[in-house]
């Protein structure tokens, strides 16, 4: 465990793809589906103009034929960022589906768990703009959407079981809800909202902004294949050059 009782780094579930384990490559599988299924379905959605329902199920059937024909396990990363070879997967597929004899049912493999297509859907629907045409930009913007979101609930999940209930609350007001007229709230005010003294506010927040950090490394370094990758992509998102 890490300072703060986080979990130590784990190995990269993209290394994991290529493992003589079954039980780990199909463990590597589920978890890059659960990592990968939103911006996988923008894309369908917006380069390939499919309907919610056609995408859904294209969605699902991408992986499946991933996990069935081993297509992310011939992943070189020397070649391009793995999200990069995801998308470029996804186009060989949706370019060949129409033209595949005898496939299963659309969608009749894989069942992503606890994706909830209708929700994400009208989420979408809300925040896409018509400004924003390019799909590609897309996909990377919902990877890190989804990042972040599974951060905020394992942050959720730690700060229940350490009694750091506060911090959590804190954190969500200040840097997850959108800012009311554009302005976030300041620290006396939420000082004022939860009892707190303005010092102890400042100290939550420091602490909960830690505990996200190093939940979203770990994170992404399960879906890098190599440190070089990873520490790429921290600086993108994070702006730290991670170890």
């Amino acid at each position: 465990m890490t300072q703060g009782g986080f979990p130590a780094t784990r190995p990269s579930v993209v290394r994991d793809l290529g493992s003589a384990d079954p039980a780990r490559r199909a463990a590597a599988h589920e978890a890059l589906a659960r990592s990968y299924w939103r911006p996988v379905y923008v894309y369908v959605r917006l380069r390939w103009r499919r309907s919610p329902e056609d995408a859904q199920d294209l969605t699902q059937e991408f992986f499946t034929r991933a996990f069935e024909r081993d297509y992310l396990s011939r992943y070189d990363p020397g070649k391009a960022r793995f999200r990069t070879f995801v998308r470029t997967c996804l186009d060989g597929f949706l370019a060949n589906e129409d033209k595949a004899a005898g496939r299963l049912k659309r969608g009749g493999g894989l069942t992503i768990a606890g994706v909830d297509f209708a929700r994400f859907d009208a989420d979408l629907a809300a925040h896409a703009r018509s400004d924003e045409p390019d799909p590609e930009r897309w996909f990377y913007l919902e990877w890190v959407r989804g990042l972040f979101a599974d951060a905020v609930d394992l942050l959720r999940a730690r700060c229940d079981a350490e009694g750091h209930g506060p911090a959590f609350t804190l954190f969500v007001r200040y840097d997850v809800e959108e800012p009311v007229d554009g302005a976030r709230p300041t620290y006396a005010t939420l000082a004022q909202e939860t009892g707190l003294r303005v010092t102890d506010v400042t100290n939550q927040l420091a602490w909960a902004r830690r505990a996200f950090r190093d939940i979203v490394l770990t994170l992404l370094r399960d879906v890098c294949a190599s440190d070089e990758e990873f520490r790429a992509e921290a600086r993108d998102l994070l702006g730290v050059d991670a170890s």
